[in-house]
């Protein structure tokens, strides 16, 4: 379909007829055309860099195989937040197990070909090791590389969103009337490029009668944690009752704040799982891998008597 022409006194001509500054308009037309093409060639569309963003946001990646059974530093791994099955009256979408994720902006998304700080945090439910919800455990006080992680010694959460030559650092600092989450209006976590205290986090025993005696053993890898932060003294968690819209689509809040029951005991908003590489098969993780049967099962498979068909 051709571009009619329009003369100064409003009639439409086709593309054939010479009309008005007809030849500054077809270089016009010849520019527009050159700066797309050259865009095109340099990848500086739009659609190429969200394309490129959201491949490396989504981009398979392999965690850390735990050869002790404990977190090291500079393991690759997944916070996920476990499901609750004590509360079956729940809406289904509340249920579940979540990870959590970066959440960059749709603006940076559109615009920048790498993560941007600052940065927002979400819990999404996919629990597939990706770029958005792969983190690597930081030395924050000079400890060596593939030392393991200790209960009360402080720790920093790197995230490089599928792009290895940058990485942004999890961080949480005191609510304010400008700095707070969207829903809940509790402490918020983010994203910064500074490696400062308020990067600082700490994993704490989940029996709080047991705590202090665990106080400087390792840190178990796929077990139940709590991730406290060192600066505020508040835990990470996951309301799930409050969810954002997002440019990937409805995606939980994740805020720092600690949750406690009756018993002055935290709940399970606060419980994280520290999930690492399934060393039997690289493309799963210890979360997907079956749990052994436990005693009870054992004696109960023993007793079921074994029938022999006669042949």
């Amino acid at each position: 379909m051709f571009n009619l022409r329009t003369s100064m006194s409003g009639r439409q001509y086709s593309p054939g007829v010479l009309v008005g500054n007809w030849n500054e308009d077809v270089c016009l037309e010849e520019e527009l055309l050159k700066d797309f093409l050259c865009k095109r060639e340099r990848g500086e569309l739009l659609i190429q860099k969200s394309k490129k963003l959201k491949e490396n946001l989504y981009k398979k990646e392999q965690l850390s195989i735990s050869t002790d059974g404990f977190i090291h530093f500079g393991d690759t791994v997944m916070l996920v937040s476990p499901d609750n099955n004590k509360s079956p009256d729940k809406e289904p979408t509340m249920s579940g197990n979540l990870s959590l994720a970066v959440n960059p902006k749709e603006t940076d998304i559109l615009l920048e070909n790498e993560l941007k700080a600052p940065c927002d945090m979400s819990a999404i439910s996919s629990v597939t090791p990706i770029g958005r919800n792969a983190f690597r455990i930081l030395s924050i006080e000079g400890e060596c590389m593939g030392e393991p992680l200790r209960f009360g010694q402080n720790f920093g959460l790197g995230a490089s969103g599928g792009f290895p030559e940058k990485m942004l650092f999890i961080a949480s600092d005191h609510r304010s009337f400008q700095n707070m989450t969207k829903k809940s209006s509790l402490q918020p976590v983010f994203l910064t490029d500074e490696l400062t205290y308020l990067c600082s986090w700490q994993a704490t025993y989940l029996d709080p009668q047991l705590r202090m005696e665990y106080e400087g053993f390792p840190v178990p890898a796929n077990t139940k944690i709590l991730i406290v932060h060192s600066h505020t003294n508040q835990a990470l968690a996951v309301p799930r009752i409050f969810w954002i819209r997002t440019y990937f689509g409805k995606e939980f809040e994740v805020n720092c704040h600690t949750y406690l029951d009756t018993h002055r005991a935290e709940e399970d908003k606060n419980y994280w799982v520290v999930v690492t590489g399934n060393p039997s098969d690289k493309s799963t993780t210890m979360f997907d891998r079956p749990k052994p049967p436990s005693d009870a099962d054992r004696v109960q498979n023993s007793e079921i008597p074994k029938v022999i068909c006669p042949c």
